[in-house]
């Protein structure tokens, strides 16, 4: 018999309420507690985010920070995430190197099923994975839906609503997010 982590981090559906899954999510919301009210490049600054997310890099993320886990966010060289970041990782959140987020950015992999009685009633959630790629901007209030993925170099417009992948190497912007032109090297 598979965990409700088990199911959760293969993409199945899974029971949120779980008390494993609970107390997880209660240990992350300690370490943003402290990560949130210290000062960047502060040792305990670095220190919290080295625990929340383990092989961090040297992210860099600025007050206040907000996600699930933490530990399912893989992130590359020099990733940067300005105020107000919100990553719901219950799947996993792959971001490569020389990655900016503006403020505001949200990354969902998190879904419900459409059905009151699965979402409602029973609590069921599931997830997909996010991949962002090497030297990508997200600019100010960008939402990642579930299963997206964003090629290398592309950037996406501040207000934008990522609902399917992104091509390498392009400008994307709007609700739904959509290609605008390429970028010229």
């Amino acid at each position: 018999m598979r965990t409700e982590k088990e199911k959760m981090l293969a993409g199945e559906p899974y029971d949120a309420w779980d008390k494993q899954l609970y107390s997880e999510r209660i240990s992350c919301r300690k370490l943003l507690q402290t990560l949130n009210n210290s000062i960047p490049d502060s040792d305990e600054w670095r220190a919290a985010i080295d625990r929340l997310m383990p092989d961090s890099q040297g992210a860099y993320l600025e007050p206040p920070f907000r996600c699930d886990y933490g530990s399912n966010i893989k992130v590359g060289r020099n990733f940067y995430a300005n105020f107000n970041c919100v990553v719901l990782d219950v799947a996993e959140v792959h971001i490569g190197d020389n990655v900016l987020f503006a403020p505001n950015v949200q990354i969902y992999t998190a879904g419900h099923p459409l059905d009151v009685k699965g979402r409602v009633e029973e609590g069921v959630e599931f997830g997909t994975p996010i991949t962002i790629g090497n030297n990508v901007w997200l600019g100010g209030g960008v939402i990642v839906c579930p299963g997206v993925t964003i090629g290398d170099n592309s950037v996406i417009g501040a207000g934008s609503v990522v609902t399917k992948d992104v091509p390498a190497n392009v400008v994307a912007a709007g609700n739904p997010c959509r290609v605008i032109k390429p970028i010229e090297q």
